[in-house]
């Protein structure tokens, strides 16, 4: 691929209503989510999971790309068909998180650095022959009246960007993935502080490696206060503070924003993405989803690790998927709800 064919599949993945599904998660972390609702979490059952939702029909009208994980990845369907194909008979890209985690910040106490750049050259090429064409590094920015350190988030914005420089260099698409944990009791005055200077941190590295901005796609968090803050805010200040800091500080060679949903549930998560969107001003960029457990969460109770429940969990996943689409429109109501409830 050329920068050029980068720039049409970052167009593609933001297409008009669509967004992304992270189905990322490593072995342990999908293992917790297993373990709360006592399903048994092995290869095969997790494996039957990314099939129930990778195989939802006509899931591709709201969805463009998924990102896996390397067990994932490397994983196939019951007829011998590996998932990446099976994404690819249903329209969709596969994409992959190539990081190895967040791992304390030496000299840091509370700070995080994202590992995993040894040996990225060759594991992008071993990935790209296995059909993935884009790919998702993730770094994690806590948030304290003191934290973060101007050095954390330098380190972490020079990783994401020897990731995605590399990424080019490879012909696949980067999705540059900084986020600020809704962990805290922060302000939402002060994930907005935070965020900013992130992001003002990360593009300036971008630059510095050369990477070309029309060929990535941006993934932060909302601008939301911490889950334990006294003040929480409304649905319109979260759109309006979020807006303003991607005016402020996200270039507008940027293609697209797809949003994380950072530990928000299913419900908040939509709405916030709706209000978004439904801001009378131009924005320079898409404004659309990568959520994660947003997407998941009903699907997995549905499904229940049951071969019978194939059917409850594919059609909640679509329905929800149906509802975030709809609200990268800026036109999604209440009311979808009420009318899958009855």
């Amino acid at each position: 691929m050329s920068i050029a064919d980068l720039e049409r599949a970052a167009k593609a993945l933001v297409a008009e209503g669509k967004g992304i599904l992270a189905a990322d998660e490593t072995p342990e972390t999908l293992t917790k989510r297993f373990n709360a609702l006592k399903i048994n979490s092995t290869p095969d059952t997790r494996q039957a999971y990314r099939e129930m939702l990778f195989t939802t029909p006509d899931i591709a009208e709201y969805i463009s790309g998924v990102i896996m994980q390397d067990e994932t990845i490397r994983q196939k369907n019951t007829a011998g068909t590996s998932l990446a194909s099976v994404l690819k008979q249903q329209g969709l890209m596969t994409g992959i998180k190539v990081d190895t985690g967040a791992k304390h910040l030496a000299g840091r106490p509370g700070e995080s650095i994202t590992e995993g750049l040894d040996g990225l050259r060759d594991r992008l090429k071993e990935y790209r022959q296995m059909g993935a064409s884009f790919v998702k590094w993730r770094a994690v920015i806590h948030i304290t009246e003191t934290l973060p350190s101007s050095t954390c988030v330098r380190a972490n914005a020079e990783a994401l960007a020897r990731y995605a420089a590399l990424c080019q260099e490879q012909a696949m698409l980067p999705i540059v993935e900084p986020e600020v944990l809704m962990d805290g009791s922060h302000s939402i005055e002060r994930c907005e502080e935070v965020t900013g200077f992130v992001l003002h941190t990360v593009f300036n590295a971008l630059f510095n490696h050369d990477v070309k901005l029309e060929a990535i796609l941006l993934k932060p968090n909302m601008i939301i206060a911490g889950k334990q803050s006294a003040q929480q805010s409304s649905i319109q200040q979260v759109a309006e503070s979020t807006l303003r800091c991607l005016r402020r500080h996200a270039p507008a060679a940027v293609p697209g924003v797809v949003f994380l949903s950072g530990g928000q549930d299913h419900l908040t998560a939509t709405r916030h993405l709706n209000a978004i969107n439904q801001t009378d001003e131009l924005q320079p960029w898409k404004l659309s989803f990568s959520f994660g457990r947003a997407l998941q969460d009903e699907a997995l109770r549905a499904w229940h690790g049951k071969p019978k429940g194939i059917e409850a969990g594919q059609r909640a996943f679509s329905h929800r998927a149906m509802c975030v689409s709809t609200a990268a429109l800026g036109k999604y109501t209440d009311s979808l709800e009420q009318e899958s409830a009855a």
